[in-house]
């Protein structure tokens, strides 16, 4: 402002109107000068707060993240353990479907071979196979019973064949007993083989129960096992997912330093409080003048119009500075909210982290239970897999078991063949001994009469009294106590695949079969 030239002093009143504003501005600029300057002196602490907090802040963070990946490694660990127990399981698995397909397919193999019906339908003791629920049984494994001998006795050592000739002691009557028994046993065979459906397999002769009651252990033991493997099985998910929420949780780093914004922070308010600082000079400025144009006016001078309408118009721009100063204090103001925020914001996430500690120091309580019981479950399970495993030794066992009750039995009808035909040959040498003796009798007892009707007549009756005996008749008989044979009758096509089946089972067969 420039001062004015000397005049004539007129009334102005209006200029005491100018300096009033003047220094209402002034004093306006002074107090928004004032609180910017006090919230930029306060922005600077906030600033360092702000930088203190933030090294805590990520300090923490990175302890916390260090942490969280070894909880990982634990969940990584228990998961890696599951994983191979439960390869272990599914081994097992494969094995026990493996011994039981095998077992099934001997049991099924078993009855599709029926068993001809004179090979059970007599008494229990003279049977081949005995009770299937005897008391002998309890000592026979797997319900297969031991043949025992006839009649429950061992067999009588063989001897010489010419032993059983003797004397008989009456007539032939036992013998036509013998005959009609043996024919009564034919109908009751022919009818029995009418219909093979009806006969027993070798599946028959199976305690099917037993069997059963070995499957249903298994089943329950493996089970149980599938129970000792579930107790761990939600903690790998269930870690891993409270380690996401933990990490998620975390504070994000911000995209620019902080260090970064509290500097470009400090330089806007330093420019703003500059920028401030000369619009206050200019008010000053601007009320000194308004204040000596006064003074001057007091003593006597007088301002032309011109003069006049410039301090109008300096008067008239104080709105406008005081709008920049306004402007500037916001901005200052803002700033210095937004540090605060910023202070606040790191103080939360502090508050949050050390409650993330918190959390980080139960989940490791956590942990050291779940590794405990992880441990706990790999015991039992190796304990629970030792005794499955002895479990498919004995469905091995009954296998080879059943096995080899086929093989015998296919052996046992090879040798009922045999034996038949050992037996007829016998019968044949004892029938065509009897026939001859028959003969030679008969003729014996022809010739006898003839010599008795040509000399009898003419020899005195007290000499040779025997020369009217009858000749000695002689029979074959079994040997003293002993019964004769019955053998099982077994069709041929039997034979032939009890014959089949022991070539196909060349590896199981010891020993060459004949008839």
């Amino acid at each position: 402002m420039s001062h004015p030239a000397p005049s004539e002093p007129t009334e102005q009143p209006h200029l005491v109107s100018l300096v009033l504003q003047s220094k209402k501005a002034l004093q306006h600029g002074e107090q928004l000068c004032s609180r910017a300057q006090s919230q930029y002196n306060t922005s600077a602490q906030e600033a360092i707060e702000v930088l203190a907090l933030d090294a805590k802040v990520r300090w923490i963070a990175e302890a916390i993240g260090e942490q969280l990946k070894l909880a990982a490694g634990v969940a990584k660990a228990i998961e890696e353990k599951r994983a191979a127990l439960a390869k272990q399981v599914k081994s097992w698995d494969t094995s026990r479907t493996k011994h039981t397909d095998s077992l099934e397919s001997i049991l099924e193999s078993l009855g599709g071979q029926v068993v001809p019906p004179d090979f059970y339908e007599t008494s229990a003791a003279s049977s081949l196979f005995g009770s299937q629920h005897s008391d002998d049984d309890e000592d026979q494994p797997f319900g297969i019973s031991e043949p025992q001998r006839q009649n429950g006795h061992p067999m009588s050592p063989p001897v010489s064949p010419s032993a059983t000739l003797r004397r008989p002691s009456g007539s032939f009557g036992d013998k036509g007993k013998g005959k009609a028994k043996k024919i009564i046993l034919q109908e009751r065979r022919k009818l029995a083989k009418a219909d093979r459906s009806k006969w027993k397999t070798l599946r028959d002769f199976v305690d099917d129960r037993a069997i059963e009651d070995i499957l249903e252990t298994i089943e329950n033991d493996r089970n149980t096992l599938e129970d000792i493997l579930n107790q761990t099985v939600d903690y790998p998910p269930s870690l891993k997912d409270t380690i996401a929420s933990l990490r998620d949780s975390l504070p994000t780093p911000p995209q620019v330093p902080i260090l970064t914004q509290m500097q470009d922070a400090l330089i806007a308010q330093d420019t703003t409080i500059a920028s401030m600082a000369e619009k206050l000079e200019s008010l000053a400025g601007h009320y000194d003048e308004m204040a000596g144009a006064l003074k001057d006016t007091e003593a006597g001078e007088a301002f032309s119009d011109e003069d006049m309408q410039a301090m109008n118009r300096d008067t008239e721009e104080l709105p406008i500075i005081m709008s920049e100063l306004d402007d500037c204090a916001k901005q200052i103001e803002g700033q210095f909210n937004r540090l605060v925020n910023s202070r606040k914001s790191s103080q939360q996430d502090l508050d949050h982290l050390l409650h993330v500690l918190n959390d980080l120091e139960e989940l490791g309580d956590i942990m050291s239970e779940m590794l405990l019981t992880q441990d706990s479950v790999e015991i039992k399970c190796e304990e629970a897999l030792t005794s499955l495993q002895q479990q498919l030794e004995t469905l091995d066992h009954l296998h080879e078991r059943y096995v080899l009750y086929q093989t015998a039995f296919n052996k046992l009808m090879l040798e009922m063949a045999r034996r038949r035909h050992y037996k007829d040959a016998t019968e044949n040498i004892v029938n065509g001994m009897i026939s001859q003796l028959e003969a030679m009798s008969e003729e014996e007892s022809q010739l006898r009469k003839h010599f008795n009707a040509e000399c009898g007549a003419h020899l005195p009756e007290d000499i040779c009294l025997s020369i009217g005996n009858e000749p000695t008749r002689w029979d074959v008989l079994p040997w003293p106590g002993d019964a004769r044979e019955i053998l099982p009758e077994i069709d041929a096509d039997l034979i032939v695949e009890a014959r089949e089946r022991l070539q196909g089972h060349s590896d199981i067969v010891v020993g060459p079969e004949s008839l």
